[in-house]
């Protein structure tokens, strides 16, 4: 049976005691989670739902997440997560899009009534059937919806899990849109499952000498999903669950709960940097912290260093996307990181460079191409959008839009997004290259570079940029100390000093929203 479902009971025979999930100081075991994902998985059939069937999840991190995740994967189902701050509008786009028969939603709070946002939006859909609400207080399911945690109460614990090929879809995983609506990546089961236990050969993950992670990424992207729950799950691991990011939060629960494992996107170095300059508890995380990685963005070289030097941790840096499940690539665990690289292709995994018409870049280490991946991580499909598909693979080769080069030794180094190329008066200007040169002043905190239009060169560069607090360096005092560090054609002519920069949920820098 290939069901990704297996993560979950493989561990359960085998270490059923051990704690699973810690959440808002509550434990699960591993045998009360898969109990729970049964109970899941007998109310979707109970109700219908047969392998191949859709059902969405819109949940933060906290136990819900996974105990439904594998519920309807036993059931033989497809999984939809979506993204926690979507308003009812896109929530409906989507259930529509992706078929979804059922849709699970977490009810939330003030701050993010998930609950609410739900209602609304499966109303808008005639072909979702059943909207099933958790984690609220008695009563919150009355205006619409069901409370799943009476309706798990009432179903039988066992399950056996549906039987699923390979090739059959596990997930889909929903791009963020930034050209056009959202796509779904239809992901496999063994490309949700391959990318999850190739950890053994990356992290040396074991199941004898679990690591405790800290699971703050969220579950709903694919980074999370399959880095920290996914893996964290198949070698025996215990989630730290953490619903919304608080970079002080973190560092006292990574201390209280010896977090060995601590994946996350460069914000959120950031936010651990900035606070645990003056936390004395900080200077303990080492003895624990044996994994810190990051993906989902270019890792700052400055980050790198200030981190090893405040934590005495390198960080891995790795690279993927939804489409690829989503790691391709990571820095070797055990080998110094080559700064700035996004490693090499992780076991069963191919990467090379591409033109614009598909013909490999050969050239030498400083050519710039397109990377493309081919292993079993790369997904199926774009649901139900043949032509999208097309534009992007191609004989099992997936384009990726990231620019990049390649050392002598196989190491890649992404440049930039293609899209986000900046073409100044005929010249290209990788703006991560900009943004490395401006992290390196002691007035920047974080910095954005952009391109904006210029009646005679095209594109200008901008640099957007978040100032130390009490800093007062100037605009012009730092374009003056870039061009000094940096080609002439490549220096931002605009610098623009804000309070903070707009991120995705997932703590990427939101560049389309700055332009």
């Amino acid at each position: 049976m290939s069901n990704l479902a297996q993560v979950l009971e493989g561990t359960t025979r085998e270490f059923g005691d051990r704690t699973a999930i810690i959440h808002a100081g509550s434990r699960m075991t591993y045998r009360e989670l898969n109990a729970a994902a049964n109970r899941v998985a007998n109310l979707l059939v109970g109700r219908g739902i047969r392998p191949g069937d859709k059902v969405a999840l819109s949940c933060p991190n906290t136990p819900y997440f996974s105990l439904v995740y594998y519920g309807i994967l036993k059931a033989g189902a497809t999984v939809v997560p979506l993204n926690v701050l979507l308003k009812p509008n896109e929530i409906a786009y989507h259930l529509v899009d992706s078929d979804s028969r059922a849709y699970f939603a977490f009810c939330g709070d003030a701050a993010l009534p998930l609950g609410d946002q739900a209602r609304a939006a499966f109303e808008q859909v005639d072909s979702c059937t059943e909207l099933f609400l958790m984690g609220g207080t008695d009563g919150s399911a009355a205006d619409g919806g069901e409370d799943l945690d009476s309706l798990l109460a009432t179903v039988a614990a066992e399950f056996s899990a549906a039987e699923r090929s390979d090739d059959d879809t596990a997930v889909i995983l929903y791009t963020s849109g930034t050209t056009g609506q959202p796509k779904g990546a239809e992901l496999r089961h063994r490309n949700m499952r391959d990318n999850a236990l190739v950890g053994k050969e990356l992290f040396r993950a074991d199941a004898q000498r679990p690591d405790v992670y800290l699971c703050t990424l969220p579950l709903f992207h694919s980074f999370g999903q399959t880095v920290v729950q996914n893996a964290g799950f198949a070698f025996g691991g215990t989630l730290v669950m953490m619903p919304r990011f608080h970079a002080g939060d973190a560092l006292t629960l990574m201390k209280q709960h010896r977090v060995s494992f601590f994946a996350g996107v460069p914000t959120m170095y950031w936010g651990l940097l900035d606070v645990a300059s003056g936390t004395p508890d900080a200077d303990s995380l080492a003895e624990h912290l044996r994994v810190a990685a990051s993906g989902g963005a270019s890792l700052p070289t400055e980050i790198h260093r200030r981190f090893e030097q405040r934590f005495g941790v390198k960080i891995l840096e790795g690279y993927g996307l939804s489409e690829t499940s989503p790691v391709a690539s990571f820095s070797p665990y055990g080998e110094e990181p080559r700064v700035g690289s996004i490693g090499v292709p992780i076991p069963g995994v191919e990467m090379k460079l591409i033109r614009d018409d598909w013909s490999e870049v050969s050239g030498g280490p400083e050519e710039v191409g397109e990377i493309a991946i081919k292993g079993h991580n790369v997904m199926k499909g774009y649901y139900k959008r043949p032509e999208a598909t097309a534009e992007v693979m191609r004989d099992g080769w997936f384009r990726t839009g990231d620019l990049a080069t390649r050392d002598a030794d196989g190491y890649y180094r992404i440049v930039d997004r293609s899209k986000d190329l900046i073409i100044r008066g005929g010249f290209n200007v990788y703006p991560r290259e900009v943004e490395e040169v401006l992290l390196t002043h002691p007035a920047v905190v974080m910095a954005a570079v952009i391109g904006v239009d210029h009646p005679s060169h095209g594109e200008e560069v901008k640099a957007v940029v978040v100032r130390a607090e009490g800093d007062p360096t100037t605009e012009a005092e730092l374009v003056d100390w870039v061009k000094e560090r940096i080609a002439v054609y490549k220096y931002p002519r605009i610098v623009e000093f804000v309070e903070a920069l707009p991120m995705t949920s997932t703590g990427k820098i939101l560049k389309r929203a700055l332009r």
